[in-house]
């Protein structure tokens, strides 16, 4: 589980110079639907210091706010991660923890999951980000590099040509790899 406090105030469970009562707050998985659900209530009232408050199960936590001046104008709020003692925008809780920290307190347990994908892997999905970003509207199926769109400039086109191009070349690399090996082991 997450609390990413950027998305708490675009959704509104946050605001600034507000104290929020109780809301309820549930973490979802796109497969096995509902994961937990809890309730949350803030302190922001105060300009550059707050509270925040999670209750989830048998966790009772509450974790400090801080809002640090951004270089262009305003203020950008942060949990203080009751471990690390440093800004943190996400707090993580993984499985079989008892609080939530930040990403430094758990290391690899909250990691990204390109993070344990091997070359292969990071190749495919690379593949499919750049096809996503050029396709808009068209059918993914019926290109395997898609055209410029009208809105793009040329020089970022060639750039995921290039790139595109390169994830081809590790995925081909991995295919012939793999057909020395299979035809080592069966000859």
């Amino acid at each position: 589980m997450k609390l990413d406090l950027n998305r708490l105030a675009k959704r509104g469970f946050i605001r600034r110079d507000a104290n929020i009562g109780l809301r309820g707050i549930t973490w979802t998985h796109s497969y096995w639907g509902d994961v937990a659900t809890g309730l949350i209530t803030a302190d922001m009232t105060a300009p550059h210091a707050g509270w925040f408050r999670i209750q989830v199960g048998n966790l009772d936590q509450r974790i400090t706010l801080v809002s640090e001046e951004r270089h262009f104008g305003g203020w950008q709020w942060y949990f203080i991660c009751p471990v690390k003692n440093r800004r943190a925008s996400v707090l993580w809780k993984p499985n079989g923890a008892t609080r939530f920290c930040s990403r430094q307190t758990w290391g690899r347990q909250v990691a990204y999951q390109s993070q344990f994908n091997d070359i292969t892997n990071r190749a495919h999905a690379g593949k499919a980000r750049i096809k996503s970003r050029l396709i808009a509207d068209l059918d993914p199926e019926e290109w395997d590099f898609p055209p410029k769109p009208k809105w793009m400039r040329w020089e970022t086109y060639k750039r995921y040509e290039a790139l595109y191009d390169h994830y081809e070349e590790i995925l081909d690399y991995g295919c012939i790899a793999l057909v020395a090996k299979l035809g080592k082991n069966f000859f």
